[in-house]
């Protein structure tokens, strides 16, 4: 892995003997491709896994990674484990940002995100803040990163031979950058990744849009979608509606697992009947509905309180942490875990029966397909999830036989289900296998390695 900061750049960017020479001498003749991103290691958390992994493996596929990120974003959760993935033949390029996110902070009175998404009775403060956020940074608080990061890529791809280009959001202000530099330079490649929708995302919808900036949203849309050479979203979902949106083919790579980083995990009995939900939980994904189901369980008498524990690992909800907290029942069975570096999360999978799956509980429901999900499946464990039984996750659960999705508001369902393993864990019969390997993250790659091809065709 090669990082470069923008001074020793501007030194060498002319110099393109030494990167002809780079290539031909260290790596072969891989074709370049530049990947314009906000999260990069050591940022922590699900956004940065996908476009990650896809660099890990692109060399294997015959291109050399370049990838342009902030050298100073507003990073809540740091994982230096995940900096081993960054593959030799990477070159990260990276220019300073600014952001407003303190200011966002400050004057909301919220000291995490997951508080920041928020669907109850907010202060003034907060509702302000909102208000800001959603009218006047548009399509986010990292728009100023835009211009500057255009006037330093133009001459940078000029000078490295760079011809193909990949934007990642959100924050769709990444889209933004491949949109003014496609303008500029009509003959280059552009492929638009979509982790999240823009116009239709549900986050919006907690920031208090005015008409005319959610039409602002949408001209943006429009235009990164009608430009970009390919798009690619995660979801069949999205898909169809990105689809519907543009009125052009929209490409499907779902999130995935690396395999290598299963590799080492085994499995071993637990003391206590463990179910434990991995990420973020905020005011759109609200396990509630089944901390009642277990609750419920123990009153009757069906579940053990001695014999159970939840365990959240990641940045929760401040609000739903104190509701857990002051209820002496489910308090004794809960735990919350702070953020833990990837690899230590992976080691987490060993010993837990049931994996939680919270999805929002928004309009684009559906098309819930966290990253975490995937992880979910390669670990082998039994996936309880909350959300649409009609959507993405439930259709994929249902196809491999590795666990199920429940509206939020069945609570008999959830109960009977939650019971259902609760007794297989105290009388295991045989585990039930399945073969997830087509979301492995080097068979993802692959398939973004042949829309690549079909740019040069």
């Amino acid at each position: 892995m090669l990082t470069m900061n923008v001074s020793i750049l501007t030194q060498s960017i002319r110099t393109t003997y030494f990167y002809s020479y780079f290539c031909v001498s260290k790596f072969g003749c891989l074709k370049k491709i530049l990947i314009i991103t906000y999260y990069w290691p050591p940022f922590g958390g699900s956004g940065v896994q996908r476009w990650l992994k896809f660099v890990k493996y692109l060399p294997s596929f015959d291109y050399q990674p370049f990838v342009f990120t902030p050298e100073n974003p507003f990073v809540e959760i740091q994982d230096n484990s995940l900096l081993k993935d960054v593959p030799a033949e990477a070159e990260i390029i990276k220019l300073p940002i600014w952001e407003p996110y303190q200011l966002f902070q400050k004057l909301s009175g919220n000291k995490k995100q997951t508080d920041f998404v928020s669907t109850g009775k907010k202060s003034f403060l907060q509702r302000l803040s909102l208000f800001i956020r959603g009218n006047f940074f548009i399509p986010d608080a990292r728009v100023f990163w835009v211009r500057p990061s255009v006037l330093f890529l133009d001459d940078f791809l000029k000078s490295n031979h760079i011809d193909t280009i990949i934007t990642t959001g959100p924050p769709h202000s990444m889209h933004l950058i491949g949109l003014t530099l496609k303008q500029k330079n009509p003959a280059l490649k552009w492929i638009s990744d979509f982790r999240d929708p823009w116009s239709e995302w549900d986050l919006l919808d907690t920031f208090s849009l005015t008409n005319w900036a959610r039409r602002r949203h949408r001209n943006l849309e429009r235009k990164v979608l009608t430009t970009a050479d390919e798009v690619i979203t995660i979801a069949p979902y999205h898909q169809q509606r990105l689809e519907a949106l543009s009125g052009r083919k929209v490409q499907l790579i779902t999130n995935g697992f690396d395999e290598d980083d299963f590799k080492d995990v085994r499995h071993h009995p637990t003391e206590k009947f463990t179910l434990r939900h991995i990420g973020v939980v905020d005011e759109l994904r609200d396990p509630r509905p089944v901390m009642q189901a277990i609750k419920d369980l123990i009153i009757a008498g069906s579940v053990d309180k001695e014999k159970i524990l939840v365990e959240f690992v990641g940045n929760v909800n401040s609000r739903f942490r104190a509701e857990v907290q002051d209820d002496p029942m489910l308090n004794a069975i809960t735990s919350f875990v702070p953020h833990l570096p990837h690899s230590e999360v992976l080691q987490r999978y060993g010993s837990t029966d049931v994996q939680l799956l919270v999805l929002a509980h928004t309009a684009i429901a559906p098309g819930n397909l966290p990253g975490k999900f995937f992880e979910y499946l390669a670990s082998g464990n039994f996936i309880l999830g909350i959300g649409p039984e009609a959507g993405d996750a439930a259709a994929i659960l249902k196809k491999l036989s590795a666990g199920a999705i429940i509206e939020r508001h069945n609570l008999s369902a959830l109960k009977k289900l939650v019971l259902e393993r609760y007794d297989y864990w105290q009388t295991p019969a045989e585990k039930i296998s399945f073969d997830a390997t087509v979301f492995s993250r080097r068979n993802l790659t692959q398939q973004l390695a042949k829309i690549l091809a079909s740019l040069r065709a």
